[in-house]
């Protein structure tokens, strides 16, 4: 049977790093993962207790397409506790996973052809699921003195329909001041184009809170999950926030696309977000494991880092080291037992000389894996 060409993307090489380290673990070696960003959590515990119980008493059939109205209603009220923002809930719509939230919002707010800006480095599937959509992404070379993130002044000449950011950002974990974050609002509302802001990993921030773009804002649309900050990865929910006129839009899609999200992790998502204690804990392991990194990857021979915003990745310029960062990824996985990303997977231009480190899973594989890191750079002579 044919392919089309709107399915001819590029792999998410995570993932094949992802599968290689399951091939090394089937065949007996013991991998630390650095590779994936998915906490090392389970879900919160409440989340888990309030699902086995919706199970027992509870068909989980259909939500409506827009989302459980009491999971869109403790949605917005998270913004009026984390930013001071009064969101009408109305505005909310839950979505399977940020990744469900990206085709939505791309389908509802760009037309084939459309061309969206955005940083490199950034998350490789935004691209990926532009190119499937038949819209054009717009891959713009970020300065490293403004850690990566895009900047007015990288948009003079282009012609865009959009501008998409994240902050924090995957895989640097920097973040946009409001000053920053507002001049890259602008600067799309004077074009008429639409503003996309990634906000998935906020709540996970170390020296000040991130702002959304709602502070600035509600002519955008953002697009969140409850992978990361609420351990949530597998379930696959998330949620976007748009100006009113664009929800019935959304809403229209979404009952064509995907009838609704899962109703289980619906469940499992709002019970989530009281689980307060549970989640600061989580955050007290990331700003162990992001202190750690920050001290054990220079020793480790991986010195060309900046300290990360929020996230829970570090990127580090190996390109003193090597030109083909996937070939170092490799080399690393088989001589160390350590998964790391290669940055192809972020910056097709810049990434043969970048690696990502995500320190999202326990303390212990943290130290354990350092320590490999450094017994390999030591026996390949990088260090001594």
């Amino acid at each position: 049977m044919r392919n089309s060409s709107r399915g001819a993307v590029d792999p998410f090489i995570v993932m094949d790093v992802m599968e290689a380290a399951r091939q090394a673990e089937e065949a007996g070696h013991h991998v630390i993962h650095m590779e994936v960003g998915q906490p090392g959590t389970p879900a919160p515990a409440i989340a888990r207790d309030t699902l086995a119980r919706a199970m027992r008493e509870d068909p989980l059939g259909y939500t409506v397409a827009l989302g459980l109205p009491a999971l869109r209603r403790r949605i917005a009220q998270l913004y009026g506790e984390w930013y001071n923002v009064d969101l009408d809930p109305a505005r909310v719509i839950v979505t399977p996973g940020s990744s469900g939230g990206f085709i939505l919002a791309f389908t509802a707010l760009f037309d084939a052809g459309d061309r969206i800006a955005l940083g490199a480095p950034g998350y490789p599937s935004y691209r990926q699921i532009m190119k499937s959509l038949d819209l054009v992404p717009i891959e713009v070379q970020t300065r490293a003195e403004a850690r990566y993130q895009l900047e007015p002044s990288d948009l003079d000449g282009i012609d865009y329909q959009g501008i998409m950011v994240a902050s924090p950002a995957n895989p640097t974990g920097t973040m946009l001041g409001k000053d920053p974050l507002g001049a890259l609002i602008d600067a799309a509302q004077a074009k008429g184009a639409a503003f996309l802001s990634d906000e998935i990993y906020h709540g996970i921030e170390y020296e000040q809170k991130a702002v959304s773009a709602l502070q600035i804002s509600d002519d955008v649309c953002v697009i969140n999950s409850f992978s990361k900050y609420f351990s949530m990865t597998g379930w696959r929910v998330g949620w976007l926030v748009l100006p009113e006129r664009n929800v019935r839009q959304v809403e229209r899609l979404a009952q064509n696309m995907f009838i609704c999200a899962p109703h289980a992790a619906q469940v499992a998502a709002l019970a989530a977000m009281d689980a307060g204690d549970e989640l600061d804990a989580n955050m007290a392991v990331y700003r162990e494991n992001r202190r750690l990194m920050i001290e054990g990857l220079p020793k480790a021979g991986f010195d060309r880092i900046a300290p990360p915003d929020g996230a829970f990745y570090v990127y580090a310029d190996v390109s003193h080291l090597t030109d083909d960062s996937r070939a170092f990824a490799r080399a690393i996985l088989d001589g160390a037992r350590v998964a790391v990303t290669p940055g192809l997977d972020f910056d097709p231009v810049r990434g043969g000389g970048t690696l990502r480190f995500s320190y999202a899973r326990s303390t212990g594989d943290i130290i354990e894996g350092l320590d490999r890191l450094g017994r390999f750079m030591r026996d390949r002579g990088h260090i001594v």
